[in-house]
């Protein structure tokens, strides 16, 4: 492992340990070229997946471009860092485990907006209106409309 500071490229494993949600081993390094510490997180790949966009593109999935996505949706609502990375990694573990190595884009929005629903409804509502492309503001007042019906 390239330590971040010096870029040296031996480093000394500290300490190692379970994250929060099991999903990944937290590593406590240290530099043997300045000495210093830094820490790594591993986690288990199941595959490459490629995204298949609307218009027929095609790119690899980057979990932190879906993070971004979730965490700008959910941005000024009293939702942690931890449950949007959780979200995010739960949401990476459901398209690994499908077959193939290709994943729709409308896949991972919508796994996004079922994540959301149970989350927050005013983050699932950002994330909506965006997702689905809302024309009109009579668009966006039915959608928002049927998620207040569904609560009652």
């Amino acid at each position: 492992m390239r330590c971040p500071f010096c870029t040296h490229e031996q480093s000394q494993v500290k300490d190692s340990r379970p994250s929060e949600d099991g999903a990944a081993i937290r590593r406590r390094r240290q530099c043997e070229g300045c000495g210093a510490r830094f820490t790594t997180f591993e986690r288990v790949q199941l595959r490459d997946l490629t995204v298949v966009k609307k218009d027929g593109k095609r790119e690899p999935f980057e979990q932190a471009k879906l993070q971004a996505s979730i965490r700008h949706a959910c941005r000024k609502r009293n939702i942690s860092e931890g449950q949007i990375e959780r979200l995010a990694h739960s949401i990476q573990r459901q398209l690994e485990t499908q077959s193939g190595d290709d994943v729709d884009a409308g896949a991972i929005g919508e796994a996004v907006m079922d994540g959301l629903k149970a989350l927050d409804d005013v983050a699932y509502i950002r994330f909506a209106s965006v997702y689905r492309d809302f024309k009109e503001a009579g668009d966006f007042a039915d959608f928002a409309g049927s998620v207040d019906e569904k609560d009652e």
